[in-house]
């Protein structure tokens, strides 16, 4: 059995688009006003862990297809780099998808999806307990495809002989629809105080 080390280093993986819906069902918030470096060092706080890294992910739409929220992203993720957060972002892909309306009629439209966002975190976390950057690996995302990663670090702990933990976070309300976290990781659920001491000051949205 390894020694749990009495200082744990945590280093925090946020999938940006999980962590806004996710906070858009619970607490009713419409754009991604959280702020991941306040919000990782808020959870740390709580478990007694040190805050390591913080690395934030996701997709991108182009400034032809969205140019409103091509502009909201660029800057936030501008604005997370000044505050020593890794980002990774890569452009959302397109694709139609029709629905079927109440009176038999069809509507078409573009939907943006994100892609390689999940396997880029996991690429990273696996890379990062083999090179024994951290103790714990705290994942913003309820997304059941990391629970493999969560399998991973663990064969990596055995391997390496060392304590190592994997955690995911998520918001968590009366309202919230999807009520687990990853599979195979501690569940940290955050309450509406918590998200809501965590706000970023800037408005990245465009003025109109």
């Amino acid at each position: 059995m390894a020694t749990e080390p009495s200082i744990k280093r945590a280093c925090a993986f946020f999938d940006g688009q999980n962590l806004y819906r996710t906070a858009k069902t619970a607490f009713g918030h419409h754009f991604p006003n959280y702020q991941p470096l306040q919000l990782a060092q808020a959870v740390c706080a709580l478990k007694g862990w040190t805050l390591a890294s913080v690395h934030f992910y996701t997709g991108v739409p182009d400034v032809a297809d969205d140019p409103q929220w091509n502009h909201f992203w660029t800057n936030k993720l501008r604005g997370m780099g000044k505050c020593g957060i890794k980002t990774y972002s890569r452009p959302l892909r397109y694709r139609n998808q029709t629905v079927r309306l109440p009176d038999g009629t069809e509507h078409t439209f573009l939907v943006g999806q994100e892609k390689g966002i999940d396997i880029r975190i996991a690429l990273d976390v696996v890379r990062m307990a083999r090179s024994r950057d951290y103790d714990v690996a705290l994942i913003f995302s309820q997304d059941q495809d990391l629970s493999e990663v969560a399998d991973e670090v663990k064969q990596i702990s055995i391997e390496q002989d060392r304590w190592i933990k994997v955690a995911s976070a998520f918001p968590f309300s009366p309202t919230t629809t999807n009520r687990r976290g990853i599979n195979g990781t501690d569940w940290i659920k955050i309450d509406r105080a918590m998200y809501d001491s965590c706000l970023d000051g800037n408005d990245y949205r465009v003025k109109t």
